[in-house]
C-alpha cells in the first residue's frame, strides 16, 4: 500500500515538473489575475500549444524571477514597476527604451494594453471633508493620520520610501493587504491608503483620491513582459497576443475589476466575457448580496479534485523524505553528544524562517517556481518534530532494557532495529503526525509560487476580499488536517506494539 502511495506521489510530481508548452504568470491582485486570464485564453485560442495560467505568484520579485528562469513565459506588468522596481531607474523611460534595457536579461516588454494603472493615495470622503484634504502634500500637516499601505508599496523604490521623502511625510504606516484595505478605511481602522487608479472599490466606498500635486507617480502603462525567444517559438500565439494591443481602456479595466471584486465573478469568466465582447453596465453595483455563489457551490467547485490531489501530493512528497532523513538524524543526535546540539540547532533554526522568505530564497536558488521549491520548503519545516521526537523516544527507553540488549551481545544495528526503534515508535510516530498536520496547513502558502493546492483558493479569495472563496480553501484544508490526524491514530494501532499501547491504556 505504501509503495502505491509513493508511486502515485512520484507520478504526480513528475507531471508537475514536466514543463508546459506555455506558462502565463500573474501577481496576487485582482487586475493581474484578470489580465493573466486574458493572456492565457488568447494564447490558448491560438491553438498552437498547451497553455497554463500560473496565477497569484506573490509579488513582483517572485514573478519576475520566474520569468527570468523560464518558469513562466510571459505575464502582465506596468511600465513604472518595470522601470523603478526591476531596473532601478530614476526616470520613466519609453517602451522602446525598456525593451533595450531588458534585452540583456533575455526579456522584452511589448503589447501596450491601452490603459495606465498608477498609484495614488486616498482617504475616506468624510475624513477628506473634515480636514479639507485634496492633495497629497496636505497630509504633512496631519501627522496623526493613520496610514495603512500594502506591503509591496511600502517596500518599493517607487513606493512609500520615495513618496515619504518627496512630500516630507513623517507618518509610520502599518502593512495591510490591499484586498482588505478599503474595508479597514470604511471602518475607521486606517485613514489613508494606497490605491490603484483602476480600483473597482473607489466609487463603491466613496473614497477621495488625493491629487499627486508634485507629479511623483510616473505612468504605469500596462504591457506584457515576455521571454525574448517566445515570438520565435510560438509565432501564431504571439500574433494572437498582439491583437490585444490598446484594446483595454481605463474604464473597461475598472469595470472588469468590479465584476470580479464586487459581483463575485470568477476571473476566468470575466476574461472570457471581455474576449467575447460581452459588456455589463451593472458591474460593480453596490446592492447588497450581489454575490450569488454559495459556500457549498464554492467548496465543491470543479477545481476541488485537482486542488485536493495537489495538496495531498505536496504534503506526502515532503513528509516521506522528512521521515527518511529525520529519523536517522534523531538517532545520531541521541548517540552523539557532540553532534546533538548542532543537529537540533539547525532543524530548530529552519523552523523559525518565515515561509514566504524561505520560498523566495528557494526560487532564487533553484531558478524555478511550482511544486519543487514548495516541497523542499515543506520538507525542511517537517524535520524538527521528527528529529526531536526520535531523540526523545530513544532517550526515554528504560536503561535496564538497553543494558540487557547490550549484554546479549547484539550488534548496534540489530539493537536499534529490533529493540530501540520499536520501543520509541510511539514517540517517533507522534513526531511524524505533528509534521504531517503542520504540513497540511503550511502547504497553503505554496500557492504563492504556483504550486496549487487549497492555498490557490485562499490566495484568490484574499485578492478580492471574498470570504466565501477564503473559506472554500480553508475549510477543506482543516478537514484534511483532521483526516491526517485520524489516519495516523489508526496507523499507530497497526505499527506500535500492543504492549506499548496497553501500558498507556490505549490498547486491548
Amino acid at each position: 500500500m505504501s509503495k502505491r502511495i509513493f508511486l502515485w506521489v512520484l507520478c504526480t510530481l513528475c507531471a508537475w515538473c514536466h514543463a508546459e508548452s506555455i506558462n502565463v504568470g500573474s501577481k496576487r491582485f485582482t487586475e493581474s489575475y484578470i489580465l493573466g486570464e486574458i493572456l492565457t485564453q488568447t494564447a490558448r485560442n491560438a491553438g498552437e500549444a498547451t497553455v497554463t495560467h500560473q496565477q497569484g505568484l506573490g509579488n513582483t520579485a517572485i514573478v519576475f524571477s520566474a520569468l527570468k528562469s523560464g518558469a513562466v513565459d510571459l505575464y502582465p506588468d506596468y511600465t513604472g514597476t518595470i522601470a523603478f522596481e526591476l531596473l532601478r531607474l530614476t526616470k520613466a523611460p519609453t517602451l522602446d527604451e525598456l525593451q533595450r534595457l531588458l534585452a540583456p536579461h533575455g526579456i522584452g516588454a511589448a503589447i501596450p494594453l491601452g490603459f495606465s494603472n498608477t498609484y495614488a493615495l486616498a482617504v475616506s470622503e468624510a475624513r477628506g471633508q473634515a480636514l479639507d484634504l485634496a492633495r497629497i502634500s496636505q497630509l504633512a500637516r496631519h501627522p496623526e493620520l493613520k496610514f495603512g499601505l500594502s506591503q509591496e508599496f511600502m517596500n518599493r523604490r517607487d513606493g512609500w520610501p520615495a513618496l515619504k521623502a518627496a512630500y516630507g511625510l513623517s507618518h509610520e504606516p502599518r502593512g495591510l493587504d490591499h484586498g482588505v484595505a478599503y474595508e479597514a478605511l470604511a471602518a475607521g481602522q486606517i485613514e489613508v491608503m494606497d490605491v490603484y487608479s483602476t480600483d473597482a472599490k473607489i466609487v463603491r466606498y466613496g473614497v477621495r483620491v488625493l491629487d499627486d500635486d508634485q507629479r511623483f507617480f510616473p505612468p504605469y502603462d500596462a504591457v506584457v513582459l515576455y521571454r525574448l525567444d517566445f515570438p520565435a517559438r510560438f509565432p501564431k500565439t504571439w500574433a494572437a497576443l498582439r491583437s490585444l494591443e490598446n484594446r483595454i481602456d481605463t474604464a473597461t479595466m475598472a469595470r472588469m475589476n468590479a465584476q470580479a471584486e464586487l459581483d463575485g465573478r470568477p476571473f476566468r469568466q470575466v476574461a472570457t466575457d471581455f474576449l467575447a465582447g460581452v459588456t455589463d453596465s451593472g458591474a460593480g453595483r453596490s446592492a447588497e448580496g450581489v454575490r450569488e455563489r454559495s459556500f457549498v457551490s464554492a467548496l465543491f467547485g470543479p477545481d476541488l479534485g485537482r486542488v485536493t490531489l495537489q495538496h495531498l501530493a505536496l504534503v506526502l512528497a515532503s513528509l516521506f523524505p522528512a521521515v527518511a532523513v529525520g529519523i536517522p538524524l534523531g538517532v545520531w543526535a541521541h548517540r552523539s553528544r557532540r553532534a546533538a546540539p548542532f543537529i537540533m540547532a539547525v532543524v530548530a533554526l529552519l523552523q523559525t524562517v518565515p515561509a514566504l522568505a524561505l520560498l523566495a530564497f528557494l526560487i532564487t536558488l533553484m531558478g524555478r517556481i511550482g511544486p519543487v521549491p514548495a516541497v523542499v520548503a515543506l520538507f525542511l519545516y517537517a524535520l524538527l518534530p521528527i528529529v526531536r521526537n526520535t531523540t526523545t523516544g530513544l532517550a526515554d527507553i528504560p536503561a535496564p532494557l538497553g543494558e540487557s540488549a547490550l549484554a546479549l551481545g547484539l550488534p548496534a544495528r540489530t539493537r536499534l532495529r529490533t529493540i530501540e526503534l520499536p520501543l520509541a515508535s510511539r514517540s517517533i510516530l507522534a513526531g511524524i503526525k505533528t509534521s504531517a498536520v503542520i504540513g497540511v496547513g503550511t502547504a497553503t502558502i505554496a500557492a504563492f509560487i504556483g504550486a496549487g493546492g487549497f492555498g490557490e483558493r485562499i490566495v484568490a479569495g484574499l485578492a478580492v476580499n471574498d470570504t466565501t472563496m477564503l473559506l472554500a480553501g480553508a475549510v477543506p484544508a482543516a478537514v484534511l488536517a483532521f483526516a491526517v490526524q485520524w489516519g495516523f491514530d489508526a496507523l499507530e494501532r497497526w505499527l506500535v506494539p500492543a504492549g506499548l499501547r496497553m501500558a498507556d491504556g490505549r490498547g486491548q
